[in-house]
């Protein structure tokens, strides 16, 4: 398997664990692990998707309020599960995730969008994740690992 492919499919199951945490709270986390060895083979896969969702999970204020800055006329609550999950995991890896070009990120949350959530999500999740990424970018907020 490819590397981005595995990336890829990293991203997938970390928004599905952030849908989990969406739900399930802090004891979700507990589950991660088995909930990614029960998805993928692949140890880099799980280990990226741990990654990313845990880092979600510690920065979700933050993310949150890039996405509230960022989608103007809408309420985070009022978002789709799915939208909001694939909104926190683009805003987490534009603002923590140096390793990851920009482009990539919103375009891979774009393709989440098509791939799980409902027609009209992929604009959505697409002029979004261009506020966020400007924002940050005007704000001077330089990535930086945590």
């Amino acid at each position: 398997m490819a590397s981005t492919d595995r990336r890829t499919r990293a991203r997938e199951l970390a928004m599905q664990a952030i849908c989990q945490m969406d739900v399930q709270g802090i004891s979700a986390l507990e589950m991660l692990a088995r909930f990614f060895a029960e998805n993928d083979d692949d140890p880099e896969v799980r280990s990226l998707a741990e990654k990313w969702s845990k880092g979600v999970w510690g920065n979700m204020a933050e993310c949150d309020a890039l996405i509230s800055a960022a989608a103007v006329k809408w309420e985070l609550s009022r978002l789709n599960q799915v939208d909001r999950s694939i909104l926190r995991l683009g805003a987490y890896q534009l603002k923590y995730c140096p390793d990851i070009p920009e482009k990539v990120v919103i375009n891979e949350a774009i393709e989440m969008a098509k791939k799980y959530s409902a027609e009209s999500s992929p604009a959505f999740v697409n002029g979004v994740m261009d506020a966020i990424f400007k924002k940050i970018k005007m704000d001077g907020l330089d990535k930086c690992e945590k």
